[in-house]
């Protein structure tokens, strides 16, 4: 599958969770499924738990995530993941 047709699986929508992106058709956010990942969940156990799911859905989510570009203003340290740590 190519990058195209897995971005095409997350679709941003001011009438679905407040505009944030969401894997088409439902109401799960790439930050929910990323949070899922980061705490240990496996793609197994997410396509287990949310039926209708695939894991292309995830791929998406991923890929979509790491061509999000985001600015991060460095903290008086000069150490941007300080930044970051305190949201």
């Amino acid at each position: 599958m190519t990058d195209q047709q897995l971005l095409e699986r997350i679709v941003l929508n001011p009438k679905v969770m407040a505009g944030k992106p969401v894997i088409r058709g439902t109401r799960l956010s790439v930050e929910y499924i990323l949070n899922l990942l980061a705490h240990g969940a496996t793609v197994a156990e997410i396509l287990e738990e949310y039926e209708g799911l695939c894991a292309e859905d995830i791929q998406g989510c991923i890929l979509f995530a790491s061509q999000v570009e985001y600015s991060v203003h460095a903290s008086d340290s000069g150490d941007g993941l300080d930044a970051l740590s305190s949201r």
